[in-house]
């Protein structure tokens, strides 16, 4: 499959929202309290979405709060080394970079134990925002954790409303981290709030679950979730691959088999790759042939994230999938 040319060439894609630091048990399989020791991982979906973009050709930056400390220079540091422009970064001088703690069970599944009370990325004002830099945006990208407390809601409104207005493809991926919201009720009515802004929206099946109240991931269930301003939806199952739903059509695209590490931004690596091959052609959403195509490679893109541990560091290269893509 052809690439996008030049970084220079390619549409900017602006991802909105959180970046911290993962500590990762350094043994798996155990729990939070059975940890012998940490490690420390750079993550926050927005960010990994941002730099799975950069490593695969395209043009992207990232919008978002740190601490003005060690870590949050640590963070801005990792989105330059990757390419990524930080001119949408802010310092804030009295709140810390949030951290998780993140253990991976023994079957690869995370567990969750967060540290933002509040954290940096909590505090990002619309005053703050950088609305050159997301004005320039082809695509813009955001979840939904940035919605949970003001003032970080009111900018991630404002910044939409900002990337809408100047023609972005609205992207949106949910990703739903329960113990960070007051309640069940109220992570599904936020996340709801948004919902039929978004153009692009991709949601895990356990994700599909907890929008629709059911417990049947069929076709029934995600179209429950249509809306009329959206052109993509898509329902990510893990090594089933995924479902892909638009005005015209649906289907669905098979997983690759890999050996299974840690599934750490996987979700965030398929999104990247995603936004990366649609943002110069949206003409793609609407061509069932060619869109297939840039799923298999996003699900290409997804399995390599999967082999090994961490988010960033696993994030492919083009030439990393091509090899997937063209493997026997």
């Amino acid at each position: 499959m052809a690439s996008n040319g030049a970084v220079s060439d390619s549409g900017l894609i602006v991802s909105f929202g959180e970046m911290l630091i993962d500590f990762v048990p350094t043994v798996s399989g155990v729990s939070l309290a059975e940890a012998p020791g940490f490690l420390k991982a750079p993550g926050g979906a927005p960010a990994n979405v941002a730099i799975a973009v950069t490593r695969l050709g395209g043009k992207a930056a990232f919008v978002g709060k740190l601490g003005d400390d060690e870590f949050g220079n640590m963070l801005a540091g990792i989105l330059k080394e990757n390419g990524v422009n930080g001119d949408g970064i802010s310092f804030d001088q009295g709140a810390r970079t949030a951290l998780a703690f993140v253990t991976l069970r023994a079957d690869g599944d995370r567990e969750f134990m967060f540290y933002r009370n509040p954290s940096a990325d909590m505090l990002l004002k619309p005053e703050e925002l950088n609305l050159e830099l997301i004005r320039s945006a082809k695509a813009f990208h955001y979840g939904s954790i940035s919605l949970i407390v003001e003032p970080c809601r009111s900018a991630h409104l404002k910044a939409m409303e900002v990337a809408k207005d100047a023609g972005a493809l609205l992207s949106y991926d949910p990703n739903l981290r329960l113990p960070l919201w007051p309640s069940k009720e109220e992570a599904r009515a936020q996340i709801m709030s948004i919902w039929d802004k978004a153009e692009v929206i991709k949601v895990s099946d356990v994700e599909l679950e907890f929008l629709t109240g059911s417990d049947k991931i069929d076709d029934e269930s995600a179209l429950s979730l249509w809306h009329p301003n959206l052109k993509l939806l898509l329902v990510t199952l893990g090594e089933k691959g995924c479902r892909y739903y638009t005005k015209h059509f649906k289907g669905s695209v098979d997983a690759f088999h890999v050996n299974t590490v840690d599934t750490t931004g996987a979700g965030d690596s398929f999104v990247g790759a995603l936004l990366t091959k649609v943002v110069d052609d949206h003409s793609i959403l609407e061509d069932e042939a060619r869109l297939r195509e840039v799923l298999k490679f996003a699900n290409a893109c997804g399995a390599i994230t999967t082999t090994k541990k961490g988010a960033i560091p696993a994030l492919p290269t083009e030439t990393e999938v091509l090899n997937l893509l063209d493997a026997p």
